[in-house]
C-alpha cells in the first residue's frame, strides 16, 4: 500500500469504516470473459472500506497526483486520454462485473449483509483545476458516487487533530501539521 492510500485508509478508519487495502476480487472465467479480459489476473481495488451500521461497502480508487496535473474530468468522465487509469469508472460492464464478485465474496466470508450495498469512490490529492472538480463532483452525485477530494481530505485532517491521538498516518500528520499556527491560520483562511 502505498503512502496515500495509507492516509485515506486512515482518514476512512477516523470515520467508523473497516479498511482492506488491494482487495482482490477473484473473478471467474466466464466473469473475465464478459468483461473482454480472458486472461486478466485477479481483480485488486486500492481500498474497500465497510461500515457496519449502514451495510455500505466503499470501493476506493486512489490517485494521489500530487506532483502532476492532477485527475482531469476528460479522462475520468469522458473517456478521454488517460481514462485506462480509471476503468471502474469509465466501464460500466466492468464495474458491474467487478461489484458483483466482491459482493458475493464478502457475503460468502460473512464480512458483509447480503443486501450491503457498494458505492464507486474517487480519492484524488489533486484535480487538475477547479472547473475539473466542480465538473467531476456534478457527475459523482449524478451517479451515487463519492469524491474525495483536497477539501475532504483537510476536513478530516482538521477533525483527527481535534480528537485523540490514533495510532495511524492521518492523526499523526494532523497533529504535526495543525500545531502549527501558520497551518492552522492558512487552512482557516482557504475555506
Amino acid at each position: 500500500m502505498n503512502s496515500f492510500e495509507q492516509l485515506i485508509k486512515g482518514m476512512l478508519e477516523e470515520d467508523g469504516y473497516w479498511v482492506r487495502s488491494s482487495y482482490k476480487a477473484e473473478l471467474t472465467a466466464a466473469e473475465k470473459m464478459k468483461i473482454g479480459r480472458p486472461t486478466s489476473p485477479r481483480w485488486e481495488v486500492d481500498l474497500l472500506a465497510y461500515r457496519g451500521d449502514t451495510n455500505e461497502v466503499l470501493v476506493v480508487e486512489c490517485k494521489s497526483y500530487l506532483d502532476s496535473a492532477g485527475v482531469s474530468y476528460k479522462s475520468l468522465c469522458e473517456d478521454g486520454k488517460g481514462a485506462g487509469r480509471y476503468k471502474l469508472f469509465t466501464e460500466p460492464g466492468l464495474r458491474q462485473v467487478v461489484f458483483g464478485r466482491i459482493k458475493r465474496q464478502l457475503v460468502a466470508a460473512g464480512a458483509v449483509r447480503p443486501a450491503a450495498s457498494i458505492t464507486l469512490c474517487l480519492a484524488a490529492g489533486n484535480i487538475r483545476s477547479e472547473r475539473d472538480r466542480s465538473k467531476i463532483a456534478a457527475v459523482f452525485k449524478k451517479r451515487g458516487w463519492m469524491l474525495f477530494d483536497h477539501s475532504w481530505m483537510v476536513d478530516r485532517l482538521q477533525e483527527a487533530s481535534r480528537g485523540g491521538y490514533e495510532d495511524n498516518v492521518a492523526t499523526a500528520v494532523a497533529k504535526l501539521l495543525l500545531k502549527d499556527p501558520r497551518v492552522a491560520s492558512a487552512l482557516e483562511e482557504s475555506k
